[in-house]
């Protein structure tokens, strides 16, 4: 489905108070809707499919999810929409990318707030988790759960990334974020918002010289035939969160909100199991193929990227979080 006819059609149909013919079975939420921009085999694709074949067991086929993966319904961005709009019931996207809508979400995308894997889980498991999933029920989702998703680092197709000053003049795509475009900034880079899509083809016509993302989406994405330089900067642990329309949330029946709810909180530690695995298995490929790693000075990074933070803890509720997530490291 072209993705300006899908969106098109979108629009006239919640005007008129019903959906594309492709999607009724998603209002009365007997066939959810999911979506994901990334491809099939990518761990939070595989334990949202994870969480409908145990929902469809649980309720006897009363409630199941139909997935449509790598992009098919369109950007992070419109999916946001289409779930407010109780077009699609389900979708996993980037906190990068709910930043201004969702402003707790900021909290978890900070510059090295996080210090490991373990620490940021700590956070979302707990009390943190749970206030930034609350924050979505303002606007008409419902948060279902959040998937960590690795270090974001470093890559691109001149040279090494050490030091701040290596950033020096490359541009480098960012997600639609003022955090990421403020941080590239004060690292020395020019900031490049581009769709994810886009980043393969921005890096072969030198449009951009690099981007910043975990291993597993430079792997499965092929940016990694592009950019041969990978810079453990860790410079962001920001994680994905599973959001749900509320508008099909509260058209289920009050039993099968129960299952779902529960069912996406076990779908976590599918996730997370998913992800180690296929974690390892990328930094083999991307190695295999040659990819040049190097180690970054993250004292550096981090103290460039001081004026950011002291500008987002102004904000009481995202200092709030702030101290609340660096209590746990």
């Amino acid at each position: 489905m072209h993705r300006r006819r899908f969106l098109a059609g979108l629009t006239g149909a919640c005007a008129a108070g019903a959906l594309p013919q492709a999607l009724r079975a998603a209002e009365p939420a007997r066939v959810l809707t999911a979506t994901d921009v990334h491809v099939k085999d990518y761990p939070t694709v595989q334990a949202v499919q994870w969480i409908g074949e145990q929902l469809a067991r649980e309720t006897s086929g009363r409630v199941r999810i139909r997935m449509y993966h790598a992009g098919q319904l369109g950007r992070e961005s419109e999916a946001i929409d289409m779930a407010r709009f109780g077009a699609i019931a389900i979708t996993r996207v980037y906190t990068g990318a709910l930043n201004n809508a969702f402003p707790l979400t900021q909290a978890l995308c900070l510059p090295y707030v996080f210090d490991s894997t373990e620490h940021l889980r700590r956070a979302i498991d707990g009390n943190v988790g749970a206030q930034v999933l609350r924050g979505f029920e303002s606007r008409g989702l419902v948060g279902l759960a959040i998937y960590d998703s690795g270090p974001r680092c470093f890559y691109n197709i001149k040279h090494p990334i050490v030091v701040p000053g290596d950033l020096h003049g490359l541009k480098i795509r960012v997600p639609m974020s003022d955090i990421f475009i403020r941080m590239l900034r004060l690292f020395g880079a020019n900031p490049t918002p581009l769709p994810l899509g886009e980043v393969f083809s921005g890096m072969e016509t030198h449009m951009i010289d690099g981007a910043e993302n975990n291993i597993r989406s430079f792997q499965s994405s092929r940016h990694f035939e592009a950019a041969r330089y990978w810079s453990h900067s860790d410079h962001s642990w920001a994680p994905d969160v599973l959001l749900m329309s509320r508008k099909i949330f509260d058209s289920l029946e009050p039993r099968d909100r129960e299952v779902l709810l529960r069912l996406a909180r076990e779908s976590v530690g599918v996730m997370r199991t998913l992800w180690a695995q296929q974690e390892d298995d990328a930094r083999r490929i991307v190695k295999d193929a040659g990819v040049a790693f190097n180690e970054c000075d993250i004292p550096s990074f981090r103290a460039a990227a001081q004026p950011l933070l002291a500008h987002y803890r102004t904000d009481p509720a995202i200092d709030a979080l702030y101290r609340q997530i660096r209590d746990l490291a």
